[in-house]
């Protein structure tokens, strides 16, 4: 294996094929595929398993990974927005969710999308489940409010706190520098 694929910590996006193993009855099982958010391979086969037996009758031990790939960004240097479609569980119940971030790539936008959970609904990385994670192209197509903020045109940021370089001048001033201007 790779060195890059055993990395953990920063989840990288993986494309899982897998099917039922073969039988005389089906001697050509369907096949299904998932694009699954994790930190290395193990984990996305793992998750690939844990899915597939709650959607279908299919475990680990009665089927098998066809292909297993690692999905990279096409323009990792654009800053994109992304909307993700989850599912989680609080204490209180399942709850269906639609979030959107802006981000350079889309495992950012889910790295993103799990601290946002952790910091304001107290839920951990096994109970979210992603349903989508679609890239929004239109700015019309834009829901939320904090990410409206960010469309205008000719945005600026003020800079309150400037610090002037002391270039040929004195150590010592008599004088407090002016940084607000």
């Amino acid at each position: 294996m790779e060195a890059n694929t055993l990395q953990t910590g920063r989840l990288q996006e993986y494309q899982v094929i897998g099917r039922h193993l073969p039988s005389e009855a089906n001697p050509a099982p369907k096949l299904y595929r998932m694009r699954i958010f994790a930190p290395n391979e193990v984990v996305a086969k793992s998750r690939f398993w844990y899915f597939l037996a709650k959607l279908r009758k299919i475990k680990k031990a009665n089927g098998e990974i066809v292909s297993l790939n690692q999905i990279q960004e096409k323009r990792p240097q654009k800053v994109k927005n992304f909307g993700i479609w989850i599912r989680y569980d609080s204490r209180s119940g399942t709850h269906n969710m639609y979030k959107e971030y802006r981000e350079m790539s889309r495992t950012d936008a889910v790295e993103s999308m799990y601290q946002d959970m952790a910091a304001r609904h107290r839920s951990r990385f096994r109970s979210i489940h992603i349903l989508k994670v679609v890239e929004i192209e239109k700015t019309d197509d834009i829901r939320r409010p904090y990410l409206k903020q960010l469309l205008t045109k000719g945005l600026s940021f003020p800079m309150p706190h400037r610090v002037p370089k002391a270039v040929g001048k004195k150590v010592f001033s008599a004088t407090r520098p002016a940084t607000f201007y």
